[in-house]
């Protein structure tokens, strides 16, 4: 399989495997703006910005590289606009690496307001009903403009546990020809390419598309079409199948849309590098906090005379320096700190549990590490 092109703006290198039988290693990736050390959680600033937080937040609760929306920005506020004020990093005051996501991902979200063709996805504005013909090459234009650190290819996702084999095998062959496309049109030296593989739950379609992309000379692989409506057990395998063929692959694999602490576990068990997802704050604001024992619904009514922090040991700004009883107020009245304050600690707890699953890697305890936490069940009980 083809490695790496020979100018490649990113390098990959595997500092750590943890052997028994796991396939997860720990490495570091080096972009334009910085080093990231992997397997790594990017939280997701789909309007370049994470919901509720600014850059100082995101500093603080150990993001490394954060995830922008190429469908959104490219509408509003306009990747032109975005490339005249100085590029995505200037416009969000973030220095550090970013990744823009190809609005591949749109294609099954807003599947009602969509006509997929050869030619690429001709959307109607979810703002104003506007029409937009979106094509593998609009969307490394538009990607170009922002200057992100790492662009990714347009793809046609479907959702892996209720799609036919003939609809995961007509939308995976067009993944790999804009795929192809994508290459063609992608001009900026400064920028890595990572392209996708599709296959949905098919081991055969799998295997064809990883072989099929890998063969390309992408900088780094995605696999997309997976953290929809499979199983976790549906998703390992796909894994599987995927990994064992990029065994020798010198890229870091990127798993889109994955964001629960168990699914990263996993995905990490199963040689997966880098990760993304808007559920750490979408559960935040509504009111669900992560905690090594479980979770906890902050709406429940005994936490409004509990003074403890949500969580003994953490150092994020909601455990330092406030109780259960003054978040569960701010939530119940809709007050925008409470929203802050719970995003801060769930990305702080999700960014803590890879740097805790990071360490591990590379002391040679993963394995006795994961049996651990999926012995406590990190984040799905309710406490």
């Amino acid at each position: 399989m083809a490695g790496r092109p020979r100018t490649s703006p990113v390098g990959f290198e595997v500092l750590a495997q943890a052997g028994e039988g796991s396939q997860a290693r720990a490495g570091r990736l080096l972009t334009p703006h910085g080093v990231v050390e992997t397997p790594i959680f990017m939280p997701v600033g789909t309007n370049a910005t994470v919901k509720a937080l600014d850059p100082d937040d995101l500093e603080e609760v150990g993001a490394q590289i954060i995830l922008a929306n190429t469908y959104h920005l490219s509408i509003r506020p306009g990747h032109e606009r975005i490339k005249h004020l100085g590029g995505l990093h200037r416009f969000m005051a973030w220095q550090r690496p970013i990744l823009t996501d190809s609005g591949g991902f749109q294609v099954v979200s807003l599947d009602e307001l969509r006509v997929i063709t050869e030619d690429g996805v001709r959307f109607r504005s979810h703002l104003d009903g506007t029409l937009i013909d979106y094509t593998p090459e609009h969307a490394i234009v538009v990607q170009e403009a922002l200057g992100s650190d790492i662009a990714v290819c347009l793809d046609q996702p479907v959702r892996p546990g209720s799609s036919s084999r003939r609809e995961v095998m007509e939308a995976t062959a067009r993944t790999h020809r804009w795929a192809a496309r994508c290459l063609e049109a992608h001009q900026r030296e400064d920028q890595a390419l990572f392209g996708i593989i599709q296959g949905g739950l098919e081991p055969d379609l799998r295997a064809e598309s990883a072989e099929a992309i890998s063969a390309l000379p992408f900088d780094g692989i995605c696999i997309g079409g997976l953290a929809g409506d499979e199983t976790p057990a549906q998703r390992r395998a796909a894994l599987d199948v995927v990994v064992s063929l990029l065994e020798d692959d010198p890229r870091p694999r990127y798993l889109m849309g994955l964001g629960s602490p168990m699914d990263l576990l996993d995905a990490v068990d199963a040689g997966v590098d880098m990760f993304d997802s808007v559920l750490p704050a979408r559960v935040a604001r509504n009111a669900t906090l992560w905690v090594p024992e479980g979770r906890l619904n902050m709406r429940n009514a005994r936490f409004l005379d509990d003074p403890r922090p949500v969580q003994e040991d953490c150092e994020c700004r909601l455990c330092r320096s406030f109780s259960r009883a003054y978040l569960a107020h701010l939530l119940r009245a809709d007050e925008m700190l409470g929203y802050r304050l719970a995003t801060c600690h769930n990305l702080t707890f999700t960014l803590d549990f890879m740097a805790k699953i990071r360490s591990s890697i590379r002391a040679g305890t993963f394995p006795q590490t994961m049996r651990q936490l999926r012995a406590t069940r990190v984040g799905t009980k309710l406490s």
